[in-house]
C-alpha cells in the first residue's frame, strides 16, 4: 500500500486595500462644512430666542406676547 496524503491549500482572495480618492475627501469636507453651518444657524436661533425672552420680560411674557401677536389682539 502506498501512503498518500491529501494536502489542501487555501488561498485568500478578495482582499483589497481601502482606496481613498480625492473625491471621498472632498465629500468629507462638504459634510463637515454643512454640519458647521447647521450648528452656527442653530446657535444664532438660540441667541435670538434668548434675546426675545429678555426683551419681553421673561419666558411667560414672551409666550403671552406671541399669542397676542398671533391672535391679533
Amino acid at each position: 500500500m502506498a501512503k498518500t496524503a491529501n494536502v489542501k491549500t487555501r488561498t485568500q482572495t478578495g482582499v483589497q486595500a481601502k482606496d481613498i480618492t480625492p473625491a471621498s475627501e472632498i465629500s468629507k469636507v462638504g459634510v463637515y462644512a454643512v454640519g458647521i453651518g447647521a450648528a452656527l444657524i442653530g446657535l444664532w436661533g438660540l441667541a435670538c430666542f434668548i434675546g426675545g425672552m429678555i426683551s419681553a420680560g421673561g419666558p411667560l411674557a414672551l409666550i403671552g406676547s406671541w399669542f397676542k401677536a398671533v391672535s391679533g389682539m
